[in-house]
């Protein structure tokens, strides 16, 4: 079926935005506001609060809206804000999304549950129930397979794209390209909409039809990876490929760190004083610091 829900602000380039902490794993205030306006000053087509470089599994839900609470207070309406959920339980994940549209968030993303390995039915029936008590509000499906330790099936999706009014598109992070096309394929009679969750498959997203990208290294190279979506809206593929292989080696170094905090330590290189993860993740060693240095050097950005 169609969908009379707007969907036109789903596109280009989303960060899922890294929350800077204090000594004592507070949320920073005035470092987060002046995020905020980093990424949204580099280009940024909206903000994902909550994403896995957001630390969402470290946050207590107070701490979630408190943090929502500034960032759409610092936004002011300048891009949308899309709540990312990634509870287990159905329930939980229904309340999540019902305080975070209550407090001003535009739509919700919503992760599959970790930890579990739940059948087609039961997946679909998560997703569905969460979709219907935030009516109204369009929906993205988060598929990171590599988090989770499964993939949300093509039919989960193309039931859920079909029969659910307001599950509108998601952000496909399996890093298979076939899948990203089939997402794309099986669903484009209902304007779904498909997010890139690679940043090494920006311009390949697109090729294939995504309507742009999550990306972590819009937390600290906005305007870089902005540029890769820029030039390809504007037909410009040489340059928007050029700028793809810049990207590429600053985002495979990550892969050294442990998850996530090559992103904060990035932004750390770059003078944006993002400070350490929630413990027991800890800031990389410094020969990886090295390493990264080193890659956003020879980009000609430190």
């Amino acid at each position: 079926m169609g969908t009379k829900i707007d969907t036109a602000f789903i596109k280009g380039i989303i960060p899922p935005i890294a929350v800077p902490l204090n000594d004592d794993e507070s949320f920073n205030e005035t470092k987060l506001r002046k995020h905020v306006d980093f990424v949204i000053n580099g280009g940024v087509s909206a903000i994902l609060a909550f994403g896995s470089n957001g630390e969402f599994y470290m946050q207590e839900e107070s701490e979630m809206m408190d943090i929502l609470d500034v960032m759409i207070d610092q936004t002011a309406g300048r891009v949308p804000i899309f709540m990312g959920i990634g509870a287990i339980r159905t329930s939980k994940c229904v309340r999540l999304a019902q305080m975070g549209i209550e407090h001003g968030a535009k739509a919700v993303s919503v992760l599959q549950p970790m930890f579990l390995k739940p059948s087609e039915d039961e997946l679909y029936t998560h997703f569905e129930t969460i979709a219907k008590n935030v009516p109204g509000v369009p929906m993205l499906l988060y598929n990171n397979p590599g988090r989770t330790g499964y993939g949300i099936p093509q039919t989960v999706v193309e039931r859920l794209a079909h029969e659910t009014e307001n599950v509108v598109g998601m952000k496909d992070s399996s890093g298979d390209i076939t899948q990203t096309e089939e997402f794309i394929r099986r669903n484009a009679d209902v304007d779904f909409k498909v997010m890139c969750g690679k940043d090494t498959l920006i311009y390949a997203g697109l090729c294939v039809g995504a309507v742009g990208a999550v990306c972590c290294m819009a937390n600290f190279v906005p305007k870089l990876v902005c540029s890769i979506y820029d030039a390809f809206k504007a037909g410009n593929l040489k340059e928007s490929l050029e700028q793809q292989y810049k990207l590429n080696p600053i985002r495979l170094q990550m892969d050294k760190s442990s998850f996530p905090v090559a992103t904060k330590d990035y932004a750390n290189l770059m003078g944006l004083e993002l400070g350490a993860p929630y413990l027991p993740s800890k800031n990389s060693t410094p020969q990886q610091l090295e390493g990264l240095k080193k890659q956003l050097q020879a980009a000609g950005l430190l």
